[in-house]
Protein backbone atom coordinates (compact mmCIF):
# COMPACT_ATOMS: atom_id res chain seq x y z
CA UNK A 1 0.00 0.00 0.00
CA UNK A 2 1.05 3.30 -0.86
CA UNK A 3 -0.46 6.38 0.70
CA UNK A 4 -3.68 3.65 1.98
CA UNK A 5 -4.32 2.55 -1.87
CA UNK A 6 -5.98 0.42 -2.65
CA UNK A 7 -8.19 0.60 0.05
CA UNK A 8 -8.34 -3.26 1.83
CA UNK A 9 -11.66 -4.33 1.70
CA UNK A 10 -13.78 -7.45 1.55
CA UNK A 11 -14.41 -7.43 -2.23
CA UNK A 12 -10.50 -7.30 -2.83
CA UNK A 13 -9.74 -9.94 0.02
CA UNK A 14 -12.22 -12.24 -2.07
CA UNK A 15 -10.91 -11.01 -5.34
CA UNK A 16 -7.39 -12.02 -4.31
CA UNK A 17 -7.56 -15.61 -2.84
CA UNK A 18 -3.78 -15.90 -3.04
CA UNK A 19 -2.84 -13.28 -1.13
CA UNK A 20 -0.52 -13.62 1.48
CA UNK A 21 0.50 -10.25 3.02
CA UNK A 22 -0.50 -6.51 3.23
CA UNK A 23 2.42 -4.99 3.17
CA UNK A 24 1.91 -1.08 4.19
CA UNK A 25 4.18 2.22 3.88
CA UNK A 26 4.75 4.43 6.61
CA UNK A 27 4.34 3.69 10.68
CA UNK A 28 0.36 3.95 11.49
CA UNK A 29 -2.02 0.76 10.63
CA UNK A 30 -4.85 2.34 12.20
CA UNK A 31 -6.53 2.03 8.15
CA UNK A 32 -6.39 -1.43 7.98
CA UNK A 33 -9.09 -3.62 9.20
CA UNK A 34 -6.87 -5.86 11.15
CA UNK A 35 -9.86 -8.67 11.91
CA UNK A 36 -10.94 -8.79 8.65
CA UNK A 37 -7.58 -8.91 7.37
CA UNK A 38 -6.94 -12.05 9.88
CA UNK A 39 -10.34 -13.93 8.95
CA UNK A 40 -8.69 -13.99 5.32
CA UNK A 41 -5.67 -15.13 6.67
CA UNK A 42 -3.36 -12.53 5.53
CA UNK A 43 -0.50 -10.92 7.46
CA UNK A 44 0.48 -6.94 7.56
CA UNK A 45 3.74 -5.28 7.30
CA UNK A 46 4.66 -1.81 7.74
CA UNK A 47 7.87 0.42 7.98
CA UNK A 48 8.14 1.79 11.81
CA UNK A 49 11.50 3.60 11.90
CA UNK A 50 11.38 4.63 8.03
CA UNK A 51 10.32 8.25 8.56
CA UNK A 52 11.32 8.64 12.41
CA UNK A 53 13.61 11.26 11.90
CA UNK A 54 11.87 13.25 9.12
CA UNK A 55 8.61 13.56 11.65
CA UNK A 56 10.89 14.82 14.30
CA UNK A 57 12.42 17.16 12.02
CA UNK A 58 8.58 18.27 11.16
CA UNK A 59 7.82 18.15 15.06
CA UNK A 60 10.50 20.99 15.73
CA UNK A 61 9.93 22.72 12.71
CA UNK A 62 6.26 23.10 13.89
CA UNK A 63 7.60 23.80 17.10
CA UNK A 64 9.61 26.81 16.14
CA UNK A 65 7.36 28.09 13.23
CA UNK A 66 4.35 28.14 15.47
CA UNK A 67 6.48 30.26 18.11
CA UNK A 68 8.09 32.84 16.34
CA UNK A 69 4.90 32.81 14.08
CA UNK A 70 6.41 32.81 10.93
CA UNK A 71 3.44 31.88 8.79
CA UNK A 72 1.62 34.81 9.87
CA UNK A 73 5.15 37.29 9.47
CA UNK A 74 5.56 35.65 6.05
CA UNK A 75 2.06 36.54 5.33
CA UNK A 76 2.41 40.04 6.80
CA UNK A 77 5.85 40.54 4.68
CA UNK A 78 3.84 39.40 1.00
CA UNK A 79 1.24 41.54 2.05
CA UNK A 80 0.63 44.82 -0.64
CA UNK A 81 -1.12 46.00 2.56
CA UNK A 82 1.84 45.96 5.17
CA UNK A 83 3.10 49.42 5.75
CA UNK A 84 4.80 48.78 8.84
CA UNK A 85 6.09 46.15 11.19
CA UNK A 86 4.43 46.10 14.84
CA UNK A 87 7.12 45.65 17.84
CA UNK A 88 5.27 42.88 19.33
CA UNK A 89 5.91 40.53 16.68
CA UNK A 90 8.32 38.20 18.23
CA UNK A 91 6.42 35.35 19.54
CA UNK A 92 7.56 33.26 22.15
CA UNK A 93 11.35 31.61 22.97
CA UNK A 94 11.59 28.04 22.58
CA UNK A 95 14.70 27.92 24.50
CA UNK A 96 14.48 26.94 27.47
CA UNK A 97 11.29 26.41 27.48
CA UNK A 98 9.38 23.19 28.95
CA UNK A 99 7.97 20.76 26.00
CA UNK A 100 5.99 17.78 26.95
CA UNK A 101 6.08 15.09 24.85
CA UNK A 102 2.93 12.42 25.06
CA UNK A 103 4.69 9.00 23.21
CA UNK A 104 8.29 8.20 23.79
CA UNK A 105 8.42 6.17 21.22
CA UNK A 106 11.05 6.75 18.03
CA UNK A 107 9.84 9.53 17.21
CA UNK A 108 9.18 11.30 20.28
CA UNK A 109 12.37 9.85 21.67
CA UNK A 110 14.41 11.55 18.59
CA UNK A 111 12.57 14.85 19.15
CA UNK A 112 13.77 15.10 22.41
CA UNK A 113 17.31 14.97 21.03
CA UNK A 114 16.63 17.63 19.24
CA UNK A 115 14.63 19.30 21.63
CA UNK A 116 17.79 19.01 24.23
CA UNK A 117 20.04 20.74 21.99
CA UNK A 118 17.81 24.30 22.63
CA UNK A 119 17.81 23.85 26.12
CA UNK A 120 14.45 22.92 26.78
CA UNK A 121 13.41 21.42 29.61
CA UNK A 122 11.88 17.89 28.76
CA UNK A 123 9.09 15.80 30.14
CA UNK A 124 7.30 13.14 28.49
CA UNK A 125 4.39 10.90 29.20
CA UNK A 126 4.18 7.22 27.78
CA UNK A 127 2.50 2.98 28.52
CA UNK A 128 6.18 2.36 29.31
CA UNK A 129 9.02 4.19 31.37
CA UNK A 130 12.46 4.87 29.12
CA UNK A 131 15.26 3.11 31.06
CA UNK A 132 17.65 5.66 33.21
CA UNK A 133 19.90 5.91 30.99
CA UNK A 134 17.76 7.05 27.81
CA UNK A 135 16.84 9.51 30.30
CA UNK A 136 19.59 10.88 31.26
CA UNK A 137 21.49 10.93 27.35
CA UNK A 138 18.15 13.84 26.67
CA UNK A 139 17.64 14.79 30.40
CA UNK A 140 13.75 13.78 29.92
CA UNK A 141 11.64 13.66 33.52
CA UNK A 142 9.09 11.08 33.22
CA UNK A 143 5.10 11.80 34.12
CA UNK A 144 3.26 8.56 35.08
CA UNK A 145 0.29 10.89 35.28
CA UNK A 146 -0.56 12.95 31.37
CA UNK A 147 -2.29 15.66 33.35
CA UNK A 148 0.89 16.54 35.25
CA UNK A 149 2.68 16.90 32.21
CA UNK A 150 -0.29 19.07 30.33
CA UNK A 151 -0.33 21.41 33.17
CA UNK A 152 3.81 21.85 32.88
CA UNK A 153 4.32 22.15 29.37
CA UNK A 154 4.83 25.42 27.20
CA UNK A 155 4.00 22.92 24.32
CA UNK A 156 2.93 19.82 24.30
CA UNK A 157 3.78 17.00 21.05
CA UNK A 158 1.77 14.37 20.77
CA UNK A 159 3.56 11.22 18.86
CA UNK A 160 1.65 8.67 19.76
CA UNK A 161 0.04 5.23 17.23
CA UNK A 162 -3.66 5.63 16.78
CA UNK A 163 -5.77 3.11 19.18
CA UNK A 164 -8.54 2.65 20.56
CA UNK A 165 -6.90 3.75 23.66
CA UNK A 166 -5.46 7.15 22.02
CA UNK A 167 -8.61 7.88 19.99
CA UNK A 168 -9.56 11.75 21.03
CA UNK A 169 -6.89 11.11 24.03
CA UNK A 170 -6.45 15.36 24.08
CA UNK A 171 -10.21 16.86 24.49
CA UNK A 172 -11.64 19.79 26.41
CA UNK A 173 -10.85 18.21 30.08
CA UNK A 174 -7.40 18.16 28.73
CA UNK A 175 -7.31 21.12 27.18
CA UNK A 176 -8.26 23.20 29.92
CA UNK A 177 -5.51 21.72 32.34
CA UNK A 178 -2.93 23.27 29.52
CA UNK A 179 -1.68 26.62 29.97
CA UNK A 180 -3.32 29.16 28.41
CA UNK A 181 0.37 30.26 27.09
CA UNK A 182 0.70 26.61 25.22
CA UNK A 183 1.11 24.97 22.25
CA UNK A 184 -0.32 21.64 21.54
CA UNK A 185 1.59 20.01 18.49
CA UNK A 186 0.36 16.89 16.21
CA UNK A 187 2.61 14.61 14.28
CA UNK A 188 0.95 11.51 14.86
CA UNK A 189 -2.83 11.38 13.73
CA UNK A 190 -5.69 13.50 13.23
CA UNK A 191 -7.91 11.62 15.79
CA UNK A 192 -5.68 11.49 18.45
CA UNK A 193 -7.43 15.23 19.22
CA UNK A 194 -10.89 15.78 19.74
CA UNK A 195 -10.81 18.50 16.81
CA UNK A 196 -13.93 20.59 17.82
CA UNK A 197 -13.15 21.13 21.42
CA UNK A 198 -9.66 22.00 19.97
CA UNK A 199 -11.57 24.80 17.50
CA UNK A 200 -13.16 25.82 21.04
CA UNK A 201 -10.54 26.17 22.92
CA UNK A 202 -8.53 28.25 20.61
CA UNK A 203 -11.19 30.81 19.72
CA UNK A 204 -11.78 30.78 23.77
CA UNK A 205 -8.33 31.39 24.15
CA UNK A 206 -7.80 28.38 26.42
CA UNK A 207 -4.64 27.63 24.81
CA UNK A 208 -2.43 29.66 22.73
CA UNK A 209 -1.86 27.58 19.09
CA UNK A 210 -2.11 24.88 17.69
CA UNK A 211 0.54 23.14 15.31
CA UNK A 212 -1.20 20.20 13.34
CA UNK A 213 0.96 18.26 11.26
CA UNK A 214 -2.69 15.96 10.57
CA UNK A 215 -6.13 16.50 10.81
CA UNK A 216 -9.19 14.52 10.14
CA UNK A 217 -10.56 14.12 7.99
CA UNK A 218 -7.49 15.63 5.63
CA UNK A 219 -7.75 18.41 3.90
CA UNK A 220 -10.02 19.27 6.59
CA UNK A 221 -12.99 21.46 4.78
CA UNK A 222 -12.39 24.90 4.19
Amino acid sequence: LWYHKPVINEELLRSLPNLKIVASSGVGIDHLDLKLLSRYGVKVSNTPFVVSSDTADLGMALMLASSRRLVEGYQMAVSPETEYFPADWLGAEVTGATLGIVGMGSIGYKVAERAKAFEMKILYHNRNRRNKEEENAIGAIYCKKIDNLLQQSDFVLLSVTLTPQTHKLIGKRELELMKPTATLINVSRGLVVDQDALVEALQKKVIKAAALDVTYPEPLPR
